[in-house]
């Protein structure tokens, strides 16, 4: 059985985010084995694929070492790309039919575009210690699937050394969420609009590097500040980083991003 580890929303190894995608299923193989398996790899996601009657359709669901997720944008990258990279899809697009719905991913100039749906986004008061958890005070703080706190510039988004604890219990009582939080602020300057990080304890992963999925809530949120559908994106993990190019459409975010594989292997399984 055959996996790949592939940098999602990257141009060049060691960049974005890995994510371990494995070789299409006849059949879901069982819940567990599949979390043991995503524990093992220890990447942020595995994602697993389902063959179906359709060559260009397949089911996909996405683990992180501690639980599975009902939404990932880099995994999903990553596995379009395993199938028209390392599998030889023909197809122009493929659809994946997933807990979040049907999620559809194409070739486009050089990379893919991915059409996800948006997360619906309300201001809300900042949370009781959710600046003191930072390390900063949020100019501003918005609240969905978990919270983003729009910080006043990049400097504040890189510097970020959150407690991780404290962010947890603060985002899941104020979202009813797993308690994750994204920070993003306008950037300093080209080729990027805005610069970003996530924070994902209550996903069991400490800081995500490249995340799809924040990128659903923060595209409606810029869009409106800027005033332009059509937005360059910049997550700022600490020695990688990942770039997103997102466009707005109204329910809905496409996704655009590079994806590079640096890792061929099989399982002994």
């Amino acid at each position: 059985m055959r996996q790949w580890t592939i940098d999602a929303f990257a141009s060049a190894p060691f960049r974005g985010n890995p994510a371990c995608v494995v070789e299409p299923f006849d059949a879901w193989p069982a819940d567990d084995w599949m979390q043991t398996l995503a524990a093992e790899n220890n990447q942020a996601e595995t994602a697993f694929l389902l063959r179906t009657a359709a060559p260009d359709r397949f089911g996909l669901r996405w683990f992180t070492p501690a639980l599975e997720v009902p939404l990932c944008g880099h995994a999903t990258l990553a596995s379009a790309h395993a199938l028209f990279a390392e599998l030889g899809l023909a197809a122009e697009a493929v659809t994946f039919d997933t807990l979040s719905g049907p999620l559809i991913v194409s070739r486009q100039a050089g990379a893919y575009a991915m059409d996800f749906p948006t997360s619906p986004v309300r201001q809300v008061e900042t949370p009781a210690g959710l600046a003191a958890a930072l390390g900063v005070e949020p100019d501003e703080v918005w609240a969905g699937p978990f919270l983003v706190a729009i910080l006043k510039d990049e400097a504040a988004v890189r510097a970020a050394n959150p407690d991780l604890a404290a962010l947890k219990a603060i985002s899941s009582a104020a979202t009813q969420g797993r308690g994750n939080v994204g920070v993003s602020a306008l950037a300093g300057g080209q080729p990027h609009d805005v610069v970003s990080r996530f924070f994902a304890p209550g996903s069991g992963i400490p800081e995500d590097p490249a995340t799809g999925s924040l990128h659903c809530m923060l595209s409606p949120i810029f869009a409106q500040k800027l005033g332009r559908a059509r937005l360059a994106f910049h997550q700022a993990y600490p020695g990688r980083g990942g770039d997103l190019d997102c466009e707005l459409a109204g329910d809905r975010v496409i996704l655009r991003g590079q994806a590079v594989t640096v890792i061929d292997s099989r399982l002994r399984l």
